[in-house]
C-alpha cells in the first residue's frame, strides 16, 4: 500500500474536522470518506514499496475491531443502536490504548445520547469506565457531555451510575484544566445529587473541596455547574455541616455578587438550605458587620432592575427566603427592618410574580412578629398594599392568609387609627363573603377581624361594612362548629358589635341559627366556649324580641343546666379548698 498523497491527506483532515464537529451526518460522510480515498491512484502502487514505507499504527485486533465497528456504524443506524456486537465493539474500543480508537466510541456514546428514546441497558455504561479515565481530552470531552445528557433525559439511573463505580473517575475529572471536562463532570455531579444516597456518596468520595474550588471559576459555565452541584448537596443536613467546615459560607456568600443570574440563584438557593439549619446563623451572620444580610436585601432591589430577565423573580424570591429563614430572632428582625428593607418589599409585592409576591410576604409576616418592628410596618403604603392583596389575590392561600397574620400582628392602640384609614378593613370583610378563599386562609382572616372587633373604635368603624351578607356569613360560620376556630372567631365577632341597633335589627332574621350555634357552645366542652354563649345571651336579651324568643327556646334550659352544673362545681371547690385548709 502507498504513502497517502496530498489529496488524500487533505480529505482525512477534512474527516478529522467533520469528526470534532460531530455532525448529525456522519455515517455518510464516513463512507464518502472511504470511498474516496480508496480510488485515489496513491493506495494502488506496489505492494512491496508500501510494505517498506509504512508502519502499523493500529494492533490487528484493533483493527479488526475498528472495520466491524464501521460496518455496525454503515448499518446500525437502520437497525438497533444497542446490539451485542455493537457493545462488545464499543469496549474493545473504550479500553484500547488507543485515543482514535476510544474517541470513535466517545463519539458514538455521543450520538447515542441524542437520540435515545429508551433507557439504556447497563452494561452499555461498563466502557464509561475506560473512557472518562482516557488520556485524551476530546474522549473526556465527549464522553462525559454524553453521560450528561444520558443523565439528563432519564435514559440513565441515577443511583446506577454510582453503583457502578463512575463516581470516581467523574470526580477526577474535576481535578483537569480542560474546562469543558470540567464543566461537563460538574454538571453530571449536579445531577446525581439530586438523589439522597448519591449525595453522601459524591461527599464521603471526597467532592465538595473540588466543587468549592470550581465554585470560584473564570469559566461561567464550570462555575454555574459547580454551584448547582453544591446547592443540591445542601439538601443534607449531614452535608450541610461538611460544607460549612469546608469553607462553604464564605464561598457562598461572595457568589451573591456575581453578575451571573444563575450563580446568584444557586448560591441564594444554597445558602436559603443553610438557614433553615438555625445552628448555621451564627457562622453566617459572623462574616462582616450584617454583610449577608446587607447583599441579601441588595439583590431584592437589584432584581427589580432585572424584570426583563427571566430568572430575577428566582433571584428575589430565594433572597427573601434566605432573610426569612436567618430571622428567628428579634434582633435579626430588628437588624433587617433598620437596613430599609420594605421599599424593596413594597415593590415586590406589587410585581406580576405570585412567587416573588409570596416570597415577600411571608417575609414580612415574619418581620412583623418583633413588637420594634411594627411601628415602622404601620405606614399607610404597607397597609393599603397588604388591603389591595386582600381584594385581588382571593383565590391566593398564602397571600390571603399571611396578609391577615401581618395585620393581625399590627393590631395595637396607637396602630388602630392608621389600620381603619386604610383599605385593611374592606379587604378583610370581602375576602370573608367570598367563596373562592380556602378553609385555612379563612381562619386567619377571622381571627384577624375578631381582634379588631375587640377594640371600641375599629368595632364603630366595621359597623359602616355591615350589612344582610355580612350578617349571615358571620352567623353561618359561627354554626360551623366543626371548625373550631372560625366558629368561635365568628361568634366573638358578633357578640362585640351585637350593642348596636344596626346589627340587632340584622341579626333578627337569623334568630334560629343563633340560638343553634349558643345551645352548641353552652354544651361545648371548652370553657371559652361557654363563656363566649352565656355574655353574648347577656346582650342580646337587653332586646325585648331577642329576650321574648329566648325564653320560648330551649336555651334557658341549657342555660339552668350549666348554673346547676357550676353551683355543684363550686360546692366542690370549697370542700376542696376546706380539707386543705386543716
Amino acid at each position: 500500500m502507498g504513502q497517502l498523497c496530498g489529496k488524500c491527506m487533505k480529505l482525512l483532515q477534512d474527516f478529522v474536522s467533520f469528526v470534532k464537529r460531530m455532525s448529525s451526518s456522519l455515517v455518510q460522510r464516513i463512507k464518502e470518506c472511504l470511498v474516496m480515498i480508496s480510488e485515489c491512484f496513491c493506495l494502488k502502487r506496489n505492494g512491496s514499496e508500501a510494505r517498506q514505507l509504512y508502519k502499523p499504527v493500529l494492533q490487528p485486533h484493533e483493527k479488526e475491531t475498528a472495520q466491524e465497528f464501521l460496518q455496525h456504524i454503515e448499518t446500525g443506524f437502520k437497525m438497533s443502536l444497542l446490539g451485542k456486537n455493537c457493545l462488545e465493539a464499543l469496549r474493545k474500543l473504550a479500553f484500547s490504548e488507543n485515543p482514535g480508537l476510544q474517541q470513535s466510541a466517545a463519539l458514538y456514546y455521543l450520538h447515542l445520547s441524542q437520540h435515545l428514546t429508551s433507557q439504556l441497558p447497563e452494561e452499555h455504561l461498563e466502557p464509561y469506565y475506560a473512557l472518562l479515565q482516557s488520556s485524551d481530552v476530546e474522549v473526556q470531552q465527549m464522553s462525559s457531555l454524553s453521560l450528561v445528557n444520558f443523565l439528563l433525559e432519564g435514559n440513565i439511573n441515577r443511583d446506577l451510575v454510582v453503583q457502578m463505580g463512575l463516581l470516581e473517575p467523574i470526580l477526577e475529572l474535576l481535578e483537569l484544566e480542560d474546562f469543558t471536562v470540567q464543566c461537563n463532570a460538574c454538571a453530571c455531579i449536579m445531577t446525581l445529587a439530586a438523589s439522597e444516597s448519591n449525595r453522601e456518596a459524591i461527599t464521603s468520595a471526597g467532592g465538595v473541596i473540588p466543587l468549592l474550588a470550581l465554585a470560584n471559576s473564570y469559566d461561567p459555565r464550570v462555575q454555574q455547574n459547580a454551584v448547582g452541584a453544591i446547592l443540591n448537596l445542601t439538601q443534607s443536613e449531614w452535608i450541610q455541616q461538611v460544607l460549612c467546615r469546608e469553607g462553604a459560607l464564605p464561598v457562598l456568600t461572595l457568589l451573591l455578587e456575581s453578575p451571573d443570574t444563575e450563580v446568584q440563584y444557586y448560591s441564594c438557593t444554597a445558602l436559603s438550605n443553610l438557614a433553615a439549619n438555625s445552628h448555621h446563623h451564627e457562622a453566617m451572620l459572623r462574616t462582616g458587620e450584617g454583610f449577608l444580610l446587607r447583599t441579601l436585601i441588595s439583590l431584592l432591589s437589584s432584581s427589580v432592575e432585572k424584570v426583563k430577565k427571566r430568572i430575577w423573580g428566582e433571584v428575589s424570591s430565594q433572597a427573601c427566603v434566605c432573610l426569612r429563614n436567618l430571622a428567628v430572632s428579634a434582633h435579626i428582625q430588628a437588624d433587617i427592618i433598620a437596613m430599609d428593607v420594605l421599599p424593596q418589599l413594597l415593590s415586590l409585592l406589587a410585581s406580576n410574580s405570585t412567587d416573588v409576591q409570596q416570597a415577600s410576604i411571608a417575609l414580612l409576616w415574619k418581620l412583623s412578629q418583633h413588637p420594634g418592628n411594627q411601628d415602622t410596618l404601620t405606614c399607610g403604603e404597607m397597609l393599603n398594599t397588604l388591603g389591595r392583596l386582600l381584594l385581588t389575590h382571593k383565590t391566593d392561600p398564602v397571600l390571603v392568609g399571611h396578609a391577615a397574620c401581618i395585620i393581625k400582628n399590627l393590631i395595637l392602640p396607637q396602630n388602630m387609627q392608621r389600620i381603619m384609614e386604610s383599605s385593611c378593613f374592606e379587604g378583610l370583610l370581602y375576602t370573608i363573603l367570598s367563596s373562592d378563599v380556602q378553609e385555612e386562609p379563612l381562619h386567619y382572616v377571622i381571627a384577624c377581624l375578631a381582634e379588631l372587633a375587640k377594640h371600641e373604635g375599629s368595632a364603630l368603624h366595621m359597623l359602616q361594612w355591615m350589612d344582610e351578607s355580612l350578617i349571615k356569613c358571620l352567623v353561618k360560620l359561627a354554626g360551623q362548629l366543626q371548625h373550631t376556630e372560625p366558629s368561635f372567631q365568628a361568634a366573638s365577632i358578633i357578640q362585640h358589635v351585637i350593642c348596636h341597633e344596626k346589627v340587632r335589627s340584622l341579626l333578627k332574621y337569623h334568630i334560629t341559627e343563633i340560638q343553634y350555634y349558643l345551645m352548641n357552645f353552652l354544651t361545648h366542652r371548652e370553657i371559652r366556649f361557654q363563656q363566649l354563649g352565656i355574655s353574648t345571651i347577656c346582650k342580646l336579651q337587653e332586646d325585648p324580641e331577642f329576650s321574648s324568643a329566648i325564653r320560648q327556646s330551649q336555651l334557658m334550659e341549657h342555660l339552668e343546666r350549666v348554673h346547676q352544673q357550676t353551683e355543684e362545681t363550686q360546692k366542690l371547690l370549697r370542700v376542696v379548698i376546706s380539707h386543705m385548709d386543716i
